[in-house]
């Protein structure tokens, strides 16, 4: 499985940026797909999962209320949706892909991805 990811770039404080994740290859095998972000300095960190029903999805605390992620099937593209951005959310947005199905606090590890894109920058000015 290949991913193209697009979307990123500079952006003030309360803007908002639409990431997209295409996937391309063996993708009727994928259960789940993530956003992971990485500051300088830090480890990656979760912020989104969706299962391939696109009926649950699970959001990190710190992007809660703020971040909408969702799927079209028939694209094979995953979308997140970034609002009322804060300088804390600057950082290399990943794509990730599962053959498994996760929810909840399973979900948000990277080791349990093994299908990773190379990422978007988003910088957000204060």
């Amino acid at each position: 499985v290949q991913f193209v990811e697009s979307g990123g770039g500079l952006v003030q404080a309360g803007g908002s940026l639409r990431l997209s994740c295409a996937a391309s290859g063996r993708t009727a095998s994928i259960g789940s797909m993530a956003w992971f972000r990485q500051a300088p300095g830090k480890e990656r960190e979760f912020v989104s999962l969706i299962n391939r029903n696109s009926d649950d999805t699970w959001y990190s605390d710190s992007v809660k209320g703020r971040f909408t992620i969702s799927r079209d099937n028939a694209r094979n593209t995953v979308f997140l949706q970034m609002n009322s951005l804060k300088p804390d959310d600057t950082g290399v947005y990943y794509c990730a892909a599962s053959d498994y199905y996760y929810s909840g606090y399973r979900g948000q590890a990277t080791s349990r991805y093994d299908k990773w894109g190379q990422g978007t920058q988003v910088t957000v000015s204060s």
